[in-house]
């Protein structure tokens, strides 16, 4: 059932239940599989499959462990196009984590299943405050996360992403995810279409690094990438974000999307900070402090 018309619970309650059902689901998972791209682990979260890849030991910090939030987790990615982007994660001691939600399309369930693979990586001693990284339709599954969740996120990178479902995958496709018929959708879109909130993540200071191609007619840049630019500067946030265009290039498999050294280095970076920022530290009654 969709939760859009549920109240949300405190962030610090729920992220406390959500710890708390993590490691019992943790006990009791069964064994999922998928093929990885690169060595690291695939478990269950709350019914879903969701993976890690595993960063090099030698090179993970102490303290909370730097993740990136990886989206859209579906059985064909992350793919072999990534390997090398993957790889330069991991190497630099950041951890890649995704979870499998269907076709959520920046939905309410999405984002609750984000949440349970949020409180997991927690329970495994990974920061509370992961960056995100969102390849085309990901880009609803980051920008959802983002604006539901600014405080936990580090930044966002995004690949030729969407940020507006009505570009695509459109109405008819998104409408189900969300529990609605296309019309009532469309009459929610200044609720429930991530663009057109995209300023609460502007305003809690979200930095954005996208790469996109002005010639992508299949998720096109001017009311995606490019209007997150615009709404951002409105906000008197521009420079939050980075936007490359890829000069005539369209929603293809080109390399220059995949080995994208300015996009690693934003990731790593972010990642990184948002371990060593200070986070709420969840206490077994459920009181928060601030962690040193």
């Amino acid at each position: 059932m969709s939760q859009m018309n549920q109240p949300r619970s405190p962030p610090l309650t729920r992220i406390l239940l959500l710890l708390i059902l993590a490691g019992a689901a943790a006990a009791g998972a069964g064994e999922p599989t998928r093929k990885l791209v690169v060595p690291g682990e695939v478990f269950a979260v709350a019914g879903r499959t969701a993976f890690v890849f595993a960063p090099d030991a030698d090179a993970v910090p102490s303290g909370p462990k730097p993740w990136i939030l990886y989206a859209p987790t579906l059985a064909a990615y992350p793919d072999e196009a990534e390997r090398w982007m993957h790889e330069r994660f991991t190497q630099a001691g950041v951890a890649v984590a995704g979870i499998d939600s269907g076709e959520s399309y920046g939905s309410p369930d999405g984002v609750e299943a984000m949440e349970s693979l949020h409180a997991e990586m927690v329970r495994r001693g990974y920061a509370t405050k992961p960056a995100f990284l969102g390849r085309s339709r990901g880009g609803l599954w980051a920008s959802s996360w983002a604006i539901a969740h600014p405080e936990l996120t580090a930044g966002v990178a995004g690949i030729y992403p969407v940020y507006d479902w009505r570009s695509y995958p459109g109405l008819e496709k998104a409408a189900p995810a969300y529990g609605l018929t296309p019309e009532q959708l469309a009459a929610r879109a200044t609720t429930l279409c991530p663009i057109e909130r995209i300023d609460v993540a502007a305003r809690s200071g979200v930095p954005f690094w996208i790469i996109h191609g002005d010639g992508d007619a299949l998720v096109p840049i001017g009311p995606n990438s490019a209007d997150v630019k615009k709404r951002y500067e409105a906000a008197g946030r521009g420079d939050l974000v980075t936007l490359v265009v890829a000069e005539g290039q369209g929603h293809s498999m080109w390399d220059g999307f995949f080995r994208c050294q300015g996009l690693v280095d934003f990731l790593i970076a972010r990642s990184k900070a948002g371990a060593q920022e200070s986070t709420p530290r969840i206490t077994p009654q459920g009181s928060s402090d601030q962690a040193p």
